[in-house]
């Protein structure tokens, strides 16, 4: 080991000056305890031999400490061995579309396909497109660790990759992606989700108008998200009993939520103009909209019912991006947006607002009101109730009735 260049790579890293002594130490000692060379790797199973060890006379910080030396010191190994290898770049193309094939054989949203594609690319490109029957779990846990040191990303964004990469690795490959992820992990960053008051809502939904200022107004209503308001579908709305059913949801879920009852009458209105178009296209024998899943298969001629018709639908037609035929898709998302984001500045308001602001303020307005935590859940559709339970932190519940020690100073 060249102790004054792993000391830089550690100080790079952003380990602590006053930290990166004990690490060298901590490797330093665990090849010793192992006997290995240090240009050697590793194994998990050595690594915790090594730890157990520690355990016996160190405490818990100081063995959460050596761990994380050691995975510092094998992914600075890795970096130094790395050597410029035969580029595959057409062969991992190649595997993309593999990757895309199946992703759409086991019916992964579109958004899904996109995000895990993305992924391998970055892989292959981080890995100087080896040979891929050379790639295998290292890599990936080497990849990991340069998302959390040198990418800096989130917590939730190198869970994504991970997701994405052992799906490769274990459908594409057909290798086993290492049970144990031992890469150096993100740090989670806790955010309080911006809310908005309801006047700065009705402030900005006052400025919108049109198809745009509907949805803005159907998602606030219910605490939709953006991707679930766009693919609604006629079918999926129900003024008589004041409920929007959201298929396909985050996690692949149904779930039934609110339709506030002032948007009967222009829901009615839209209806209407929508039924026009709808007409249309049928006068023109156009293709029927996409089908989730695979009911475009069973019952090839749904997509040109009016249930399925979309309830937001674009202007102008164009390519299916699955299955490559010319049809009339939903509204793009960019489009609602703009135009929220547009209102949003056009109302004076500093907070940085976006459409997905309105389902954090559904939630926190419900809460405020005084709705049990389990039916904004119900509502939400969040899988754990702790997911929720940040609108409680946001509300000030826990507040209430505090009066601050500043209030209680005499004039």
């Amino acid at each position: 080991m060249n102790h004054n260049h792993f000391r830089q790579f550690l100080l790079k890293k952003g380990v602590k000056g006053k930290n990166i002594p004990h690490y060298v130490k901590w490797v330093l000692n665990c090849y010793d305890y192992l006997d290995k060379p240090l240009s050697a790797d590793i194994k998990p199973e050595e690594k915790e031999k090594f730890l157990g060890h520690l355990a016996r006379t160190r405490e818990d910080w100081q063995i959460k400490q050596a761990d994380r030396a050691i995975k510092f010191y094998q992914y600075y190994v890795s970096l130094a061995r790395e050597k410029e290898s035969e580029r595959h770049p057409r062969v991992w193309r190649k595997a993309e579309g593999e990757a895309t094939k199946l992703l759409r054989l086991k019916h992964r949203s579109y958004s899904t396909e996109k995000s895990y594609v993305s992924w391998v690319r970055r892989f292959g490109s981080f890995l100087g497109y080896k040979p891929l029957e050379d790639v295998n779990g290292e890599d990936l846990q080497r990849f990991l660790t340069y998302l959390a040191l040198d990418r800096k990303v989130a917590s939730s964004t190198q869970n994504q990759a991970l997701n994405a990469l052992i799906f490769f690795l274990k459908e594409v490959l057909k290798k086993e992606a290492t049970p144990h992820i031992d890469a150096i992990r993100a740090r989670e960053r806790r955010r309080l989700p911006v809310v908005l008051t309801q006047k700065e809502v009705g402030d900005i939904l006052g400025r919108m108008s049109g198809m745009v200022q509907l949805m803005a107004m159907i998602i606030y209503g219910g605490g939709l998200r953006l991707t679930e308001c766009v693919c609604l579908r006629v079918k999926d709305i129900d003024t008589e009993k004041g409920y929007v059913t959201v298929r396909s949801g985050k996690g692949d879920k149904d779930r039934i939520t609110l339709l506030p009852k002032r948007l009967n009458d222009r829901l009615a209105s839209h209806l209407e103009k929508l039924r026009g178009l709808y007409d249309k296209d049928r006068e023109k024998n156009l293709p029927g909209v996409a089908l989730p899943g695979g009911l475009e298969r069973k019952y090839p001629n749904a997509g040109k019912e009016w249930g399925w018709f979309w309830l937001f639908p674009s202007k102008s037609l164009s390519v299916d991006p699955v299955s490559a035929v010319v049809r009339r898709h939903h509204i793009h998302p960019v489009t609602l947006q703009r135009a929220f984001k547009k209102a949003v500045n056009e109302a004076g308001i500093a907070k940085n607002a976006s459409i997905h602001t309105l389902r954090h303020s559904f939630a926190t307005h419900l809460l405020e009101s005084g709705y049990d935590i389990r039916t904004i859940q119900k509502l939400l559709g969040h899988k754990h109730l702790q997911t929720t339970m940040i609108y409680t932190h946001v509300a000030g519940k826990e507040f209430r009735g505090v009066t601050s020690p500043l209030d209680m100073l005499e004039d």
